[in-house]
């Protein structure tokens, strides 16, 4: 967990939860209008004259949605704000304000917290967040981070999952599976360590996938693209869970069926290699692996002209009659059905 034990390590009880909060949010300062008051006082005052209010929250728990074996505190505290903002962006908003509360074990030193912060304060810094308060408490297993997201939109540029109409074309931006394949990779690592602990691991050629794990980016960049496009989704949600649960929460929510086509399915050269190397079926992990973080939407073909040939955005399939139901079009040109197998955190584990 950290990479120097000589380091001066400061005890949680020498602050005090107040002492804490002071210590770990004293560089956080409001850099938007919207924030008339931030951390302070017995609530965070905002102001978001007549738009839209957007709110998200996640809560992350130690040994269940990370493992800080492999997990640089640094990048926990980068990662938890980016899996909130994503929700933000996929409802076509603008993320304003996060909140950032944690329960931690006495076994973490104010210098790890340190470390935790300095991630979420770079997050904030380059999307352009205020963070506007939270709470502290003690944990007696491990650490849990809950962040709370806010956003804005207009009225009328707000997307919500239940837009989408029959031969409506689906969208996806950027590409799939690397943020599973980098933890499969991180995965044996940690196992070869604990067989060998002299072992070095060789990570080089696994950049893009660890990083895609470690520190994703939230699409910030989409909602304004659209709007400089002229482009309304017509529905729209984060990749979280995967691809083929993403797009059966679209489908139920709007009432409608899908054709996803394989051969359309975007992978980087980096995880078809992985996924050789690791011996599974890459359209499977594009279906079923979760936290890219990418985003997932619906559109009029009559707007199909105005993202053509767009880098950052990818057809990959279209929406049919609810009673048509939703499938995977393989390249053999074979339909199966979608079945969402994505990550569930309330699934039993064997002991």
């Amino acid at each position: 967990m950290f990479e120097n034990s000589q380091e001066s390590r400061t005890n949680l009880s020498e602050l005090g939860e107040f002492g804490l909060i002071d210590h770990l949010t004293k560089n956080f300062s409001p850099k938007l209008e919207s924030t008339i008051k931030a951390i302070g006082d017995d609530a965070a005052v905002l102001n978001f004259e007549n738009k839209q209010t957007l709110v998200s929250t996640d809560l992350l728990i130690e040994g269940v949605h990370f493992d800080l074996a492999y997990m640089p505190l640094k990048h926990l505290g980068y990662k938890a704000v980016m899996v909130n903002l994503s929700d933000i962006y996929a409802m076509n908003g603008t993320a304003t304000q996060v909140t950032i509360s944690i329960a931690v074990s006495n076994r973490f030193p104010v210098e790890a917290l340190e470390e935790l912060y300095a991630g979420i304060q770079l997050a904030a810094k380059l999307y352009n967040v205020d963070v506007i308060g939270g709470d502290t408490t003690s944990s007696t297993s491990g650490l849990m981070l809950s962040v709370t997201a806010l956003g804005v939109a207009e009225k009328d540029e707000v997307v919500y999952r239940d837009g989408a109409k029959p031969n409506d074309l689906l969208v996806l931006t950027g590409d799939l599976g690397a943020a599973y394949m980098g933890l499969q990779v991180l995965e044996r690592e940690k196992e070869v360590f604990k067989a060998n602990p002299n072992a070095q691991p060789d990570l080089d050629q696994y950049t893009y996938l660890i990083e895609r794990q470690l520190k994703p980016e939230a699409r910030k960049d989409i909602a304004p693209l659209l709007k400089d496009l002229d482009v309304k989704p017509t529905s729209m949600i984060d990749i979280s869970d995967g691809l083929s649960s993403e797009i059966i929460h679209l489908c139920k929510n709007s009432k409608v069926g899908a054709n996803l086509f394989e051969e359309k399915i975007p992978l980087d050269p980096a995880v078809i290699s992985v996924c050789e190397e690791f011996e599974i079926d890459s359209t499977m992990i594009a279906l079923s692996g979760g936290e890219d973080y990418e985003l997932l939407f619906t559109i009029s073909q009559d707007d199909y002209d105005k993202i053509k040939g767009n880098p950052h955005l990818t057809v990959i399939g279209h929406m049919t009659e609810e009673n048509e139901g939703m499938h995977l079009v393989t390249r053999a040109n074979q339909k199966l059905p979608l079945i969402a197998r994505g990550w569930n955190s309330m699934e039993e584990k064997e002991d």
